[in-house]
């Protein structure tokens, strides 16, 4: 039976700083850039979080539904999160506006109630989270719905995707994700994640040394792991098998959702079961991402669109 994914994490509106001073609104937030990326590779997708009420959040749940992801029948009256995102030389810097927004409006229990539904009607899936519901206090609940949703037979699919410029004490939010690591099947971690959470220089040439000692940090628990090392590619590690490939070359406009269209098609390739090797799982992965990079914002591609680019190359 395929697994359905879950995503608990944060949908915001990316508003990208223009060249007149501008800002131009954006459908963004990691983990729900990740559910759009999982469900157009062909997965079946829930979003757990509440969207707002307001103009914002009709506009992500509608892009949800467009792209075949199943969204959370509860909505908020608060207001739809925000970024701002200063683009230079193609990369993105961020600041965030997040205290009382919608899709921080529920409790763990509720989740665990869904999660529940879900696993009796057809048995547990995969929990992806990460991103922003990382920072403390709000990992506290995202730990309670983790840790019952493991014991109850849940893979774990984790994005660490480390937002250190929000959190007001860096330490103690490096030290919060760490004691959530154990607690993941999957995980993705970015090159810059890496240096926060205490790794040291990290580059793609030391991935298999960075794996391992990422492994080690999850108490053995993690089969998989993906790095990612911007422009210079990214390494993947499945059950043991591992492959490093350099990234695609493209036309880049932005790489804003890069990363989180990439471990979308990762964890939907390994539900679907697409790929033969951890390489071909690799590069179908990286190459959705470098499409991705090819447009403003994040536009996940479609499978059919993935195919024509491996094609093409």
């Amino acid at each position: 039976m395929k697994k359905h994914i879950f995503v608990l994490g944060e949908s915001l509106m990316d508003c990208i700083a223009q060249p007149d001073g501008q800002l131009r609104p954006l459908r963004g937030g990691s983990p729900y850039n990740m559910a759009r990326a999982a469900s157009l590779r062909g997965a079946t997708v829930h979003y757990l979080n509440p969207l707002s009420t307001d103009s914002f959040g009709q506009e992500l749940g509608a892009q949800l539904e467009a792209d075949g992801v199943q969204i959370s029948p509860q909505h908020s009256p608060r207001p739809t999160s925000l970024a701002v995102v200063q683009i230079q030389n193609g990369q993105p810097s961020y600041g965030f506006y997040r205290e009382g927004i919608a899709d921080r409006d529920y409790t763990a229990d509720a989740v665990l109630q869904r999660l529940a539904t879900h696993a009796q009607a057809q048995g547990p899936g995969v929990l992806n989270t990460g991103s922003l519901l990382l920072i403390p206090p709000e990992i506290d609940k995202v730990q309670a719905v983790v840790q019952q949703a493991r014991a109850a037979g849940w893979t774990i699919s984790m994005d660490v995707n480390l937002r250190p410029q929000v959190a007001g004490d860096v330490q103690a939010y490096a030290s919060a994700i760490r004691a959530l690591l154990p607690f993941a099947d999957w995980i993705k971690a970015s090159d810059e994640d890496l240096q926060t959470l205490g790794f040291g220089a990290a580059r793609l040439d030391a991935a298999p040394a960075l794996a391992q000692a990422l492994q080690a940090a999850c108490a053995g628990a993690a089969s998989r792991i993906a790095l990612t090392f911007g422009g210079d590619g990214a390494y993947l590690q499945v059950d043991g098998s591992s492959a490093a490939l350099p990234a695609p070359r493209v036309a880049v406009v932005d790489t804003v959702g890069a990363g989180d269209t990439f471990w979308g098609n990762c964890v939907a390739d390994w539900v679907l079961g697409h790929s033969g090797s951890t390489e071909a799982a690799l590069r179908s992965a990286m190459q959705a991402a470098a499409i991705n990079c090819t447009r403003a914002g994040c536009q996940p591609p479609r499978w059919s669109e993935v195919q024509a680019f491996a094609a093409g190359a």
